[in-house]
């Protein structure tokens, strides 16, 4: 008896040393750190330009941003925002550039927050059908408007496309290493030139599970994914942030904070930016 028992803790002590992880019932997640490159040049307090790449689909050479969305780090609007004022509550990465193909996307849904994948999934195709749904301005000119096409679970590393133009449009989770940042999402187009020529021809995001807890139920003390997703999404789209106090109730409005679920439902300006860009 005593060899028996001296044997299962034995056991035991060989899964705490091998698989701690499996012993105690945490996620397995390896959690991936993300970094903005060094050789990317920042144009704004939240944009760096990622450089140019060859588009794999069209051979033609692109440009790459991304787009970092902040915690408010007081909560609150900032000074500067107070101090301006507009009364058009939407703005676009380029004029004109949108997508002008539908493709689908994929999501590796592996975090450290216990979010299920099934649930994420679903929470991001419903948050494309939002921008989707103002785009087609049913009910003034009956358009149709597919923008971001479907979504589907995968198991592959993403995070090794970080920051590359490589025809996949991606959705993970990792640690963000610049302080503050809740998500970042890159986006590959034609952003200058004729208005007309102009277009959308890749999106990306990443989403902080390390410095920020995640709910799907607007927990006070963590981000909420629906609030967050519908804002990348805008930004997948072809929309930028806004930064002024007047509409700061927005979805495209640039920060956000823990507990906050006003931003996963489109506001008018919101509105009326995609459904005049598409």
């Amino acid at each position: 008896m005593i060899k028996k028992i001296t044997a299962i803790f034995s056991l035991l002590n060989l899964l705490l040393f091998v698989n701690p992880v499996l012993a105690i019932g945490v996620s397995s997640h390896a959690t991936k750190q993300y970094d903005i490159p060094g050789s990317a040049v920042q144009i704004s307090d939240s944009v760096y330009s990622l450089g140019k790449a060859k588009d794999p689909k069209s051979g033609k050479v692109v440009e790459g941003f991304a787009v970092v969305h902040y915690k408010n780090p007081e909560g609150k609007i900032s000074k500067a925002a107070r101090a301006k004022k507009t009364n058009t509550c939407y703005g676009y990465l380029s004029t004109g550039a949108k997508w002008k193909t539908v493709e689908p996307w994929v999501i590796n849904p592996a975090n450290t927050r216990g979010l299920p994948g099934d649930i994420l999934l679903n929470n991001l195709t419903g948050d494309i059908s939002k921008w989707e749904d103002a785009a087609d301005g049913v009910a003034t000119n009956g358009k149709i408007v597919n923008i971001l096409g479907d979504g589907s679970i995968t198991t592959s590393d993403l995070s090794q496309f970080a920051n590359t133009l490589n025809s996949v449009n991606e959705v993970y989770f990792a640690d963000i290493t610049t302080p503050g940042v809740i998500a970042v999402t890159t986006v590959w187009g034609f952003w200058g030139g004729d208005i007309s020529t102009r277009e959308i021809v890749e999106w990306d995001q990443v989403y902080d599970d390390v410095d920020f807890g995640w709910s799907v139920s607007g927990e006070s003390s963590k981000m909420d994914f629906d609030n967050i997703a519908t804002h990348e999404l805008g930004h997948a789209a072809g929309m930028a942030d806004l930064y002024t106090a007047s509409c700061s109730n927005e979805t495209m409005y640039g920060y956000a904070t823990l507990g906050e679920t006003k931003k996963s439902t489109l506001e008018q300006g919101d509105i009326r930016g995609i459904n005049l860009l598409y």
